[in-house]
């Protein structure tokens, strides 16, 4: 498991330095190094396996202060490893003026309600109009630089379509605490998700998927692991140790609807890519307007809902999924701190229209 980066190491802004992260390698790490610390790192260091592999490779990497150079070497769970960084470099991105719905800020954070459509940060295809460039017009200076060139300030993402609530530091000091937070899977992060069908925690085939448990009041309990697709490198996929990483997503139906859909209340123990969608799919609960991991071919029905209903959850432009709760200790202060975000206007609709095709 990750540490999070070591305060000591991390100067004031603008001042150049390395920067150490230490991870301690789990239970089911794999046994060659490269592939265990890219299971092992917290996603939030952004840190592929190409860039370890260099890492490595440059000597960057070491166990009790000697370098270790071969990313075949085997490993053994409970080691730990130091990894060297880079200093945070000044980033080429342009602030960009941009309306940002601020929930909560002060000199070390901001809480933000994103919406639908908005890239967190840069990437091949998204070099402009993201969150970051966002915040670098709003923040200014006083942007955490621990997130490196292209995702200053950011400690956790939630993809372009999907909405609702996401933390940035304004301080490094924020950015570390946060970071070791997010972790530690202290911070609550309640989801809202429109799905296909109903799941039902009494249905034999929920329960005999691998990974699928039931808790008590309802709640399915979905852990495997998750890593990229082997075929289609811009997907996630399930699977189990030792490969990928470790995946733990709870869920419960909120509101059901004729049989052909379910609000659902969703919550991380975990923070991986696409892990709600992922998980939700592989339970055969696809999210509604899901392009990447929804059935093409599974259709609301017009006879159970009626034609509008119908049309508005199979016409839906995007995963139906919000990031509706977000919970944390003030990194500095310590104050406990708990924001709601409401539904933006176009699940709001569906969710309406839903109601009203059932109601009664």
């Amino acid at each position: 498991m990750g540490e999070p980066f070591d305060d000591d190491l991390f100067p004031e802004r603008g001042q150049a330095a390395e920067r150490a992260l230490s991870v301690t390698l789990g239970d089911d790490a794999p046994q060659r190094l490269d592939k265990a610390l890219a299971a092992a790192v917290p996603e939030e260091a952004a840190l592929s396996r190409s860039r370890l592999a260099r890492m490595i490779a440059e000597g960057a990497v070491s166990r009790g202060g000697v370098a270790v150079t071969d990313g075949k070497a085997r490993v053994a769970p409970g080691e730990t490893y130091d990894l060297r960084l880079d200093a945070p470099v000044e980033t080429e991105l342009r602030a960009e003026a941009i309306a940002l719905v601020v929930v909560y800020e002060d000199a070390d954070l901001i809480v933000i309600d994103k919406p639908a459509g908005m890239v967190v940060h840069p990437a091949p295809g998204s070099p402009s109009g993201t969150l970051v460039n966002a915040l670098m017009h709003h923040c200014g200076d006083s942007l955490s630089g621990i997130g490196g060139e292209k995702r200053p300030g950011i400690v956790h993402r939630i993809d372009k379509e999907t909405s609702g609530l996401l933390v940035a530091a304004k301080s490094d000091r924020a950015h570390h605490g946060l970071a070791a937070q997010f972790e530690a899977h202290t911070v609550n992060r309640h989801y809202l998700a429109l799905v296909h069908g109903l799941p039902d925690p009494a249905d034999a085939r929920l329960r005999g998927l691998r990974g699928i448990g039931v808790e008590a009041g309802g709640v399915i309990r979905i852990a495997t692991n998750l890593a990229r697709h082997r075929t289609d490198r811009q997907r996630q996929a399930v699977c189990w140790p030792p490969e990928g990483r470790h995946a733990v997503t709870r869920t419960r139906v909120t509101e059901a609807f004729a049989g052909q859909a379910a609000l659902m209340d969703c919550w991380l123990e975990t923070g991986r890519t696409h892990q709600i969608r992922v998980h939700l799919a592989y339970a055969g609960h696809a999210l509604l307007g899901d392009p990447v991991y929804g059935s093409g071919r599974r259709r609301l029905s017009d006879k159970a809902l009626g034609a509008e209903a119908a049309a508005a959850g199979n016409g839906f432009g995007r995963q139906a999924l919000h990031a509706a709760t977000l919970g944390f200790t003030h990194p500095v202060s310590g104050a406990e701190l708990d924001f709601t975000a409401p539904l933006p206007a176009d699940m709001a609709a569906l969710l309406e229209s839903l109601r009203a095709a059932t109601a009664g």
